[in-house]
């Protein structure tokens, strides 16, 4: 019978590491800069009752150490539009874009995924922003079959 693996956690406040507003791992030295670091702990991040965490696999045990971020956790890093549009998230996730589920708030573009939220940066941004309209300072995105209006929240 195979041994179920032991958990090692650790709490937030004990990681040494976060995640900023913009997407990117920061540390007490500042950003992370080693890119196969940065792709491998972001493709590490699942979400439990607890929270968010890195999650890793070692033989015998199993890692959690959950962290701090300062907006979200989950970030659109990329668009690919074909048939549909698909957003490419931190995470390698691929998801469907949904825009009746966008937003807008403080200036930032997000979209409502059940219960988590994406936040738009950088790359991601930039591709989205190919499809979006203003008129009458209402901001719409306009896809292949209709135009969606984004709601400002929080304002």
């Amino acid at each position: 019978m195979p041994e179920t693996p032991s958990e090692i956690v650790i709490d937030r406040d004990k990681a040494k590491f976060w995640l900023d507003s913009n997407g990117c791992w920061q540390n007490r030295h500042g950003k992370f800069r080693h890119p196969k670091i940065i792709r491998h702990f972001h493709a590490s991040i699942r979400r439990d009752r607890h929270g968010y965490h890195l999650y890793q696999e070692n033989g015998r045990y199993v890692e959690k150490v959950y962290f701090r971020y300062e907006d979200q956790a989950l970030f659109v890093f990329d668009v690919v539009q074909n048939d549909d549009i698909i957003l490419v998230l931190n995470t390698r996730q691929h998801v469907k874009l949904n825009p009746r589920k966008l937003f807008i708030k403080n200036d930032n573009l997000y979209m409502q995924m059940g219960e988590e939220i994406l936040k738009f940066v950088e790359l991601g941004l930039m591709k989205i922003s190919r499809l979006l309209q203003e008129e009458n300072s209402q901001i719409y995105i306009q896809t292949s079959s209709q135009r969606y209006p984004i709601p400002v929240v929080g304002e």
